[in-house]
């Protein structure tokens, strides 16, 4: 394949990736955020490999990037960027444990965690769904590969059909902004805002 017509390919198919995308499943996972953030909840969020970058990503984005002079702060934690922490629950316990242990030390019963994987099948994420379920926690999966085993254990889903990575991994950062800077424009407008 020439390296133009590799571009166009590639751009292509994320259009329709984004053409694809539920604007209604979309406003869902806002709504949940509006909720966890006027109900003064933690928000957690975890990811394996490239979704744990895009993770970390999104940690940043709404840790920082939401603040509004006056108002009160959204809490998002990631699961994942406790090397320590990850290293002694994947050799202690095992590596299917390393995101459900530390949900169920933090998390409290009404607390937000986003999954995101784009296969939806990887061990360690379904165990941390099972361990939000068990605790109380809400459930959103940001999921690849038409949704994987992890659609039937969450409470919400914006689930994309395709199986090619890249493109799943890119929806999941363009949601990261979409929706952190709803939430920058919630926070700093929002009567709660100032509690």
């Amino acid at each position: 394949m020439q390296r133009r017509d590799h571009i166009t390919t590639y751009l292509d198919n994320l259009r329709g990736v984004l053409n694809e995308l539920s604007l209604a499943d979309v406003e869902r996972v806002l709504e949940l955020l509006e909720r966890a953030y006027d109900e003064d909840r933690s928000v957690f969020i975890c990811g394996n490999g490239g979704s744990a970058a895009t993770a970390s990503h999104w940690a940043c984005d709404f840790s920082k990037g939401t603040v509004a002079p006056g108002a009160r702060r959204l809490r998002m934690i990631c699961l994942n960027d406790s090397m320590p922490l990850l290293s002694a629950y994947a050799n202690d316990v095992s590596y299917e444990q390393v995101f459900a242990e530390p949900l169920r030390t933090f998390a409290k019963p009404g607390d937000l965690l986003l999954l995101l994987t784009a296969s939806g099948n990887s061990p360690n994420i379904l165990r941390a769904a099972e361990a939000a379920r068990d605790s109380g926690v809400t459930t959103i999966g940001l999921i690849g590969f038409g949704g994987g085993k992890l659609k039937a254990l969450v409470d919400h889903a914006v689930v994309v059909a395709s199986r090619d990575y890249g493109p799943v991994e890119d929806l999941h950062m363009i949601l990261d902004h979409v929706i952190s800077l709803h939430m920058r424009e919630f926070i700093a407008r929002h009567p709660a805002a100032s509690r």
